[in-house]
């Protein structure tokens, strides 16, 4: 088997440490975010809610999953080894099941913060699919 060139190895940890470093700003701006959102109701002496507060980490959170497990499969993409494949498939299953989850959180929470508003994404591509109805026909 060929040895990746120095130069390739270095390369993809920078790749790897930038996407890292991408997943933690998103969690961190999220947090943010999400408490700015609470101290926003608190100062105007509103109630304050939870619901959007965690909406909004909960986007930010599935974003940083997502850097996370970019940078976990850069990690192993030069130079794999069984033992680093399997790591990282369980690494996979992990946070692909957490950002499943916490997607489905995120789509709940939206629905209570905006009901009625939602439209599925199925109906709508069916919709525009079908295009526009015709009584005459």
């Amino acid at each position: 088997m060929l040895e990746p060139s120095p130069l390739l190895v270095g390369f993809f940890d920078v790749v790897r440490a930038v996407l890292e470093l991408l997943g933690v700003l998103a969690i961190v701006v999220g947090a943010v975010i999400a408490l700015v959102t609470l101290a926003r109701s608190l100062i105007a002496h509103e109630r304050a809610s939870v619901t959007a507060a965690r909406y909004e980490l909960s986007r930010y959170l599935a974003l940083a999953l997502e850097f996370q497990l970019s940078a976990d499969i850069v990690g192993t993409a030069i130079a794999p080894s069984w033992s680093a494949i399997g790591r990282v498939a369980a690494i996979v299953v992990i946070r692909t099941t957490l950002n499943y989850f916490l997607t489905r959180e995120v789509k709940d929470e939206r629905e209570q913060l905006t009901p009625g508003l939602v439209v599925p994404r199925a109906r709508a591509a069916a919709s525009r699919r079908a295009g526009p109805v015709n009584p005459d026909e």
